[in-house]
């Protein structure tokens, strides 16, 4: 039974997760990782139990496991220090902003029989679970081609604070739309197959105050286990006011249409000639954020982690700087 979680970082993704630990896990003891000195009044307000600045401190207080939620360009260092401590892992997406270095990590981790998850949070989200199980029943016959989109207006959606000093907006941090919505390149690889090539177009084109790309346009090349090769088509942006994150599958029997904001999957028969509304449910904004932690901690209770996610993690790590490279060459990238 796990007791004792740190939390590394304390920022509004931090917060989120002591928030759920302190309502939903209330015996588990929380110890808070940060860069600046500890604020007694914060601290007892938000239920922490320890909260320290330094990982030697953090080490010692004996924590079973961690969710590293500070920004992704300093995650790999403190994890595999923590996972050579014998600490199981929950890290934010992405696992890094860089895949030099993944792979010690994911060795650390097997060599410590140490779980290791990223946190694609989506992945627990009821309509992309049944957007997953009509794919993989071929509600829409054979794929002929997948569309998908995410896209919002930074300021808003870091209200926050000033949005500009937010990670989102800082390419030393790991920002940029296309780490920070890298769900997109998640979910296509997890539903559909391995991505093993994109043509890619990345860019800044608003006049936010960011330093990273706000557009990002790929078509990608998906292998899938039957050994078919779908062609996907992804768009991101950091600047669109009416938000949107929906994913279209064209198929010879159908269309499927998976909309996060509404909650909704819909299928169009091509038989039928009509729309049906396959599933509907708005779960509230944490559901996502607490079923992954419920899988974290059943899953080190269990034992049930032979195989790593951090594959699946650096994987689409690979994905993100091949979509920069193939930018930057005006060329396919085979991965």
């Amino acid at each position: 039974m796990i007791t004792r979680i740190l939390i590394v970082g304390l920022g509004s993704i931090g917060k989120k997760h002591i928030g759920i630990l302190t309502d939903h896990f209330p015996d588990i003891e929380v110890i808070v990782l940060r860069h600046k000195d500890c604020n007694k009044e914060q601290t007892k307000k938000l239920g922490i139990n320890y909260c320290v600045t330094s990982i030697i401190d953090a080490i010692a207080l004996s924590p079973q496991a961690a969710i590293i939620a500070n920004p992704s360009s300093k995650h790999l260092e403190i994890s595999i220090q923590l996972a050579s401590h014998g600490v199981h892992l929950l890290i934010e997406k992405p696992i890094s902003n860089s895949s030099e270095g993944v792979a010690d990590l994911i060795k650390v981790c097997l060599e410590n029989n140490i779980l290791l998850m990223t946190a694609y949070n989506l992945r627990y989200l009821p309509s992309l679970i049944k957007l997953y199980k009509y794919v993989q029943e071929r509600k829409t016959g054979q794929i002929l081609t997948i569309n998908s989109q995410v896209g919002s207006y930074l300021p808003s959606w870091r209200s926050g604070a000033d949005y500009s000093k937010s990670v989102s907006a800082q390419k030393a941090l790991g920002g940029g739309v296309l780490l920070e919505l890298s769900h997109e390149l998640d979910y296509l690889s997890w539903i559909f197959g391995k991505i093993k090539w994109v043509k890619a177009h990345v860019s800044k084109q608003s006049n936010l105050d960011i330093d990273t790309e706000d557009l990002v346009n790929v078509i990608l090349g998906i292998h899938s286990s039957n050994g078919s090769e779908h062609i996907a088509t992804l768009n991101m942006n950091f600047f669109r006011h009416d938000a949107v994150r929906q994913c279209e599958i064209i198929g010879n029997d159908g269309t499927l249409i998976w909309d996060y904001i509404a909650g909704e999957v819909k299928y169009f028969s091509a038989s039928l000639k009509e729309w049906e509304t396959m599933h509907s449910s708005l779960p509230d904004k944490n559901f996502t954020y607490i079923e992954q932690v419920k899988h974290f901690l059943y899953t080190i209770d269990s034992h049930e982690y032979l195989s790593s996610s951090g594959e699946d993690a650096l994987n689409t790590v690979k994905v993100v700087e091949a979509i920069n490279k193939s930018s930057n060459n005006n060329s396919i990238v085979y991965l």
